[in-house]
């Protein structure tokens, strides 16, 4: 039996990031995925990822967002590969609203540098975008574009020291003494820990989490005005358009306008996902939102299917299995997590090595 001082089930996001960290440290480790990524099957593609850092979900994020740029940024010289464009970015809606108001808050809160605009101010400096007239935006500038298939690439492609095997499904994993014994569909291993970072397939592993795994979609429609979706006059952009509900949209980087909508997908199975994108589902966005960014057209250029991976309290889950301490989760992300995904390889590098983090994580522990 191999053993290996760490293995890492599923090297997307956070997977890759984790392997990358551990084999800067020359720790002995072994990453598998079942399939080859970066890829089309999980929740780490689609050309483009938002990063932001006045993050409305909560202010104990800052931090550890932080700490993802100057992370995305040592990678991105190391590896001599573009992974960030800044644009700046807009979260609108209503003043006192989750997206506007949250994001103020945590603004306030780390005294980060933001501008609030009245609908008309958004709409004389962006021409692309037109709010209502009671919505307000919190314009951030550090906030930007992440292009993940080539995150993914970057940090699997240079953590050199790991052993990584693509195409090899992890089918189950037990405690073996103070270690851990783990079954693919093609060999057994030991190590002396084990991180499952498996995204949508972590219920499998782990069948007691309360996850949901949601379809989302993802389009790119054309307009009929792409001089005023250009990134430098364009920025990303996140709504809360209705009192619950979201869309956000990216500038057009030449192959269309994307945008999609925040949650609200089916709730699906990872294996048995429909992966086909129905010409009602392109009608009903393009719909939804025409309204805010007018001058998108109702031709839609690309769509595709990923998945988000929900916690009951739509936060994160960085945390040892309560009864197998040996076994790390680091993985559903509710749908908000890729941005962090530097950052948070960094921490589980730390946690597996026992080096104390210098985060409060008490928001992402095993808590249901």
């Amino acid at each position: 039996m191999k053993t290996f001082e760490v293995i890492v089930a599923g090297l997307g996001a956070m997977g890759s990031a984790t392997v990358y960290h551990l084999a800067k440290r020359g720790v002995r480790v072994l990453g598998l995925d079942q399939f080859h990524p970066p890829h089309a099957f999980g929740s780490s593609h689609g050309q483009t990822r938002i990063i932001r850092e006045a993050y409305f979900e909560h202010p104990a994020y800052v931090p550890l967002v932080q700490r993802a740029y100057a992370l995305w940024d040592e990678l991105s010289r190391d590896t001599n590969t573009k992974l960030f464009l800044q644009t700046g970015g807009l979260m609108i809606g209503a003043p006192q609203g989750v997206v506007a108001g949250g994001a103020r808050l945590s603004a306030e809160t780390h005294r980060l540098p933001f501008e609030v605009l009245s609908a008309e101010q958004i709409q004389k400096r962006f021409p692309a975008l037109r709010p209502g007239e009671n919505m307000v935006g919190i314009l951030e500038p550090r906030a930007g574009i992440l292009f993940p298939e080539q995150c993914v690439a970057a940090h699997l492609d240079h953590a050199r020291a790991a052993q990584l095997n693509y195409d090899e499904q992890v089918l189950r994993w037990k405690r073996d003494g103070t270690g851990v014994q783990v079954t693919t569909n093609k060999e057994t291993y030991a190590c002396a820990h084990l991180v499952l970072s498996a995204g949508s397939w972590l219920k499998r592993l782990v069948p007691e989490l309360p996850l949901v795994v949601e379809r989302q979609v993802l389009f790119w429609f054309a307009s009929s005005r792409p001089d005023i979706f250009r990134p430098d006059r364009c920025p990303i952009h996140l709504w809360e358009h209705t009192t619950g509900r979201y869309f956000y949209g990216f500038p057009d980087l030449g192959n269309g306008v994307k945008v999609a909508g925040h949650h609200e997908g089916q709730i699906v199975e990872p294996d048995k996902i429909n992966r086909t994108v129905s010409p009602s589902e392109i009608e009903g966005m393009q719909q939804l939102v025409a309204p805010f960014p007018p001058a998108l057209t109702g031709l839609c250029l690309e769509s595709v299917v990923c998945m988000y991976t929900n916690t009951p309290d739509g936060h994160f889950l960085i945390d040892r299995h309560p009864e197998h301490p040996q076994v790390l989760l680091v993985s559903p992300c509710s749908g908000h997590g890729f941005k962090f995904s530097s950052a948070i390889g960094e921490v589980a590098a730390d946690l597996i090595t026992n080096r104390p983090s210098v985060f409060d994580l008490s928001l992402f522990r095993f808590r249901w």
